[in-house]
């Protein structure tokens, strides 16, 4: 038999499989085949995968059509002695390119990281000796022996356990360790649940085992994994992909004008030459110069917003693709729930006790009947919540203002119940102090405890375990008062049952009598013992999560649950967070279900379905890909190495920060330091917040670009001088960028942004609203313009002073243009007429730059102006006044007529 990653160990027989292997239990392998095996299957490493050079990726970051229309810009500002102003346009390239060079790094770097997870030692049998050699030197018929704390260093097919367990949270999510077996299992065992198998870069967190190695690096599920990663690709975001179609458009659009331009000048027999300039001063008329930049900075000040609400973002463009964001799929345990588990039922005495309080703080309080009842007045429930606490190698501890545990998140929730009920884990034992023990084992499903009973000199065993396992031990109960009765198993059961379907994990416990003597075996606890009754747990959801799912939902966005725990906890949780209205069905599915999926029923099945449990890393992958078919803009939320493949497919990969693998954090966009779903919600409203500003910002600087254009195209089809020379463009929009634009970028978030619905990805940057008003802006400032200058050179005025005004009426309308822009919906009045001082100290310092070059000799020389006075300057704040109330007008009225709809809509 020959190791491949297709093959079903888990099916097979141990023994079969060493003899396949050529594997000796007793001895391993000897030397010589070890050498050989390693020769024909490689090291026990994952193979990094080769993509372009850093060169090629560098250059890369050039094929953008808007960098060509600012390398159009540049090599025309040069020639026309703007050579500091080509320096900046170029300077503005060169910033473009490292940024995505950086990025483009960082996402290559989740592959690395994979790399480094098998570089550990290993424990293995060779030649007859125990011998511990690097995990990169082991061979498929290996055996391997693991122990508590060990990381797995290959995929194991386990042959002997005792006690074993072994955390798989960062390969399948389940959120509590594995009880691992040798048993053959079915063919379709889910991954999740191959309980045979250990699998490489796990952990093992109790007990001890031996397994025979039957894969190694990039055969391993690990290795899967890698490989998905490097084939999963990186997705535009929505704003690049629309950027780059609007440059598209606006580069073709320009080459177009410029060259009707040169034609019409040509045919009407003017010089050749100056109808070139005249051309080239067109197209940098429409080159909209300060756009990357202002996008830069906006997505970098939306970063900085994100990172004071608990996430940082790892790649800019994540900031404006939250904001679209439809779909949330979101890992359970740690981001919707607390990943605590905490006691929330007691069964004790006959008496159902509902349990306060959430997480491992030992903060709460019991309830009988909807009363308040204290724990020492009640001794069924005093008796069980000593069981919990005694029988129990977990540890409760306090750091700072937290409480951790060390153990097993089960036995903790039990110290913490206790700790509820009066109950200390010291005094306990002073009082009953432990004598011996049967540790737990998977195959007889309960642990047991001997005491001693100080105070009655007496001894007592506890025991926990498996409702199964415990009840056909006891005789008899104890009612409240822990007197003896009848053991009505029928109505445990239903109390059991009905507890399960709340999806709790549920804990059965149970006492003996022993006889004199310290020693604990089986046949003591095989009969005669007393139920005591349940605890039911269950790792609860956050509190904000909830109110965060419910915020979500308003926005339009659904959340999705995706997780490796069993489906029953999922749906109780989902139910919990409000994944759907109470009264709507929530359709949920389970990785086997998923398995047996027609491919072609992956997207419509995705869209329906809130909850997936027990999946595997392909199946989350496929989800996302599922999900981005149907239009979705998707986010995914995950903290392991399986989740990371989905978390860079996805449009916005999350990882979390605390829990999160480094894997996980390189491949994702976004990493939550508090590991909370609320602060996606949180990114999600700073996005849309980054987005508004974003169209803002355009919506602003292309009436500019357009008014300048057509100042220049009017100019040469009437045969007359330019009314501003190209330099003086320039000068006018890279100056009114950076101090008019830019302030739009700290606009703060408007009160109706998550009452919106998403945007769709093929929705334009620029709706037909928009558009309509930018056309409008741009014909008031080209007629401005264009009286403004025929007005000076009425007067008398030179050509020089008149092409100044016009450059000054067009700096001083899109400063007033630039109040209609801080909302697109509402009046600044509403928004608040100085909720944004960077607007006004903008508008102050465009001014200031407006009078020295105006005023400034040496300005006038550079670039051909001469200073203006007051009627000049009342002509241009008089256009300004007219745009401002012009467009004001148009919202005012388009809000006028929008209302009915409105109502209507809404029902």
């Amino acid at each position: 038999m020959k190791a491949s990653e297709d093959f079903r160990w888990h099916h097979a027989d141990g023994a079969a499989l060493l003899s396949a292997l050529k594997s000796d239990p007793r001895t391993g392998l000897q030397a010589p085949e070890v050498v050989r095996r390693l020769a024909a299957q490689g090291p026990n490493r994952l193979t990094p995968r080769r993509g372009r050079s850093p060169l090629m990726l560098f250059l890369s970051q050039f094929h953008h059509p808007l960098i060509y229309i600012l390398l159009v810009s540049a090599a025309v500002t040069g020639p026309l002695k703007g050579w500091v102003d080509a320096g900046v346009i170029l300077g503005v390239v060169l910033v473009n390119a490292v940024i995505g060079f950086i990025q483009e790094m960082n996402a290559l770097r989740a592959i690395a990281a994979l790399a480094n997870v098998l570089n550990v030692n290993a424990t293995v049998l060779r030649d007859g000796l125990r011998m511990v050699v690097p995990a990169s030197g082991l061979v498929p018929g290996d055996i391997v022996h693991l122990q508590s704390g060990d990381k797995v260093p290959a995929d194991l097919r386990l042959l002997a356990v005792r006690e074993l367990q072994i955390d798989e949270s960062m390969l399948t999510g389940e959120s509590v360790p594995v009880e691992k077996t040798t048993s053959p299992l079915p063919p379709d065992t889910p991954l999740a649940d191959r309980t045979n198998l250990a699998f490489s870069s796990t952990l093992v967190s109790y007990g001890t085992g031996t397994g025979l190695v039957v894969a190694t690096g990039d055969r391993t599920e690990i290795g899967r994994i890698n490989r998905m990663i490097a084939e999963a690709r990186e997705l535009e975001t929505p704003l690049t992909r629309k950027i780059g179609q609007f440059s598209w458009i606006l580069m073709w659009f320009i080459l177009a004008l410029a060259g009707i331009a040169f034609a019409v000048g040509g045919w009407r027999g003017e010089n050749l030459v100056e109808t070139f300039v005249a051309s080239v001063a067109l197209a940098v008329a429409a080159i909209p110069e300060g756009l990357p930049v202002a996008v830069t900075i906006t997505l970098a000040i939306g970063v900085a917003r994100m990172a004071r609400r608990n996430a940082i973002i790892r790649k800019l463009p994540a900031v404006e693709t939250l904001g679209g964001t439809s779909i949330i799929c979101s890992d359970k345990t740690g981001t919707l729930t607390q990943n605590q588990m905490t006691v929330q039922a007691i069964l004790a005495g006959g008496q159902r006790y509902a349990v306060s309080g959430a997480g491992y703080a030992p903060a709460g309080a019991f309830r009988r009947d909807d009363r308040l009842v204290e724990a020492a007045t009640q001794p069924a429930l005093l008796e069980i919540l000593r069981a919990g606490l005694l029988c129990n190698d977990a540890r409760l501890y306090r750091d700072g203002n937290a409480w951790l545990i060390e153990g097993d998140p089960t036995e903790a929730a039990l110290l913490v119940s206790a700790h509820k009920g009066g109950l200390h884990r010291e005094p306990a034992q002073d009082s009953h102090p432990r004598l011996d023990a049967i540790p737990f084992e998977s195959v007889h499903q309960f642990m047991a405890t001997l005491h001693h009973n100080r105070a009655e000199d007496a001894r007592h065993v506890y025991l926990k375990g498996s409702v199964e396992s415990l009840l056909g031990r006891c005789e008899s109960a104890f009612d409240e008062a822990l007197r003896p009765v009848p053991l009505d198993v029928e109505a445990i059961q239903r109390t059991v049952a009905e507890l399960a379907g709340q999806g709790l994990r549920v804990l059965a416990f149970a006492r003996g009598d022993h006889a004199a003597g310290e020693a604990l075996h089986h046949d003591h606890v095989s009969t005669g013992l007393t139920f005591l009754g349940l605890q039911a747990m269950i790792d609860p959801p956050r509190p904000e999560a909830i109110q965060a799912v419910a915020d979500c939902r308003r926005a339009g966005i659904r959340v999705k649950m995706i997780t490796g725990d069993h489906i029953g906890t999922a749906v109780a949780i989902a139910r919990q967070i409000g994944l759907t209205d109470p009264d709507e069905p929530l359709h949920a599915l389970d990785g086997r279900a998923l398995a047996e999926l027609p491919e072609r029923a992956w997207p419509a099945t995705a869209e329906k379905t809130s909850v997936f449990a027990r999946v595997a890393p392909e199946q989350k992958l496929r989800l996302v890909t599922a999900l981005q078919a149907r239009g979705h803009v998707v986010a995914m939320t995950g903290d392991g190495v399986n989740d990371a493949p989905a978390l860079r497919q996805a449009n916005i990969g999350v990882a979390m920060g605390i829990t999160g693998t480094e894997v996980a954090k390189e491949a994702a966009a976004m990493v939550l330091t508090d590991d909370n779903f609320a602060s996606i919600a949180a990114a999600v409203e700073e996005g849309r917040g980054v987005y508004d500003n974003l169209i803002k910002f355009i919506t602003w600087t292309i009436p500019t670009n357009i008014g300048e254009g057509l100042v220049i195209l009017l100019s040469i089809l009437l045969g007359i001088a330019l009314p501003i020379l190209p330099v003086q463009i320039l000068w006018l929009n890279m100056s009114t960028a950076v101090l008019l634009g830019l302030p739009l970028a700290f606009e703060a978030r408007e009160a109706d942004i998550m009452q919106r619905r998403p945007r769709h990805p093929d929705q334009p940057i620029l709706s037909r609203t928009l558009i309509f008003r930018s056309v409008l802006v741009a014909l008031l400032l080209t007629a401005g313009a264009f009286l403004e200058f025929e007005w000076e050179l009425a007067h008398g005025e030179p050509i020089a002073k008149a092409r100044t005004a016009a450059m000054n009426l067009f700096a001083v309308g899109e400063a007033f243009y630039l109040l209609n822009c801080r909302s697109l919906r509402h009046s600044m009045f509403k928004i608040g007429l100085f909720s944004n001082p960077w607007v006004w100290a903008g508008i102050a310092a465009m001014l200031l730059a407006e009078a020295v070059i105006i005023y400034l000799p040496a300005m006038n020389w550079l670039f051909q102006t001469q200073p203006l006075g007051w009627p000049e300057w009342l002509l241009a704040i008089g256009c300004g006044l007219l745009v401002y109330l012009v467009v004001g007008t148009e919202k005012l009225l388009r809000l006028w007529l929008s209302r009915p709809r409105r109502r209507q809509g809404g029902g």
